[in-house]
């Protein structure tokens, strides 16, 4: 099943670089363009983080990157970052728990190989 999503940051970046870990089913719903398929804010901002410390490799325009690729970015709003105050500690990772307010405020499913968002609740797909 495919309709819009929002994509944990490693899907973003497996995406991108056709990397073998994205998995089917993620593929298939990132390729189906009849759906926006949104990419955080908080995914660009972690992912500038892991470049500047050299743990990963980004294109410095990222951002036109993820557009050119027909991917939408959304903001991080106020109630995003205000919703991770009431989520239980299944998670320590605070990009993680930022997507997983902005799943459950946006009403998205999340694309990601993830399993601990599972303790969350929310719509995983991988």
């Amino acid at each position: 099943m495919t309709g819009p999503a929002l994509l944990d940051t490693h899907a973003v970046l497996w995406w991108l670089s056709d990397d073998p870990r994205l998995s089917d089913t993620a593929r298939v719903i990132v390729a189906d363009a009849r759906h926006p398929m949104h990419v955080s804010a908080a995914s660009l901002w972690e992912i500038a983080i892991k470049r500047s410390l050299g743990k990963i490799e980004a294109p410095d325009d990222l951002p036109d990157v993820v557009r050119a690729e027909g991917l939408t970015l959304m903001p991080v709003g106020a109630a995003h970052a205000w919703a991770v105050r009431s989520l239980p500690r299944h998670h320590g990772d605070p990009f993680d728990r930022l997507l997983v307010a902005q799943a459950r405020i946006e009403s998205l499913p999340i694309v990601s190989a993830d399993g601990q968002l599972d303790a969350y609740g929310i719509d995983r797909r991988w």
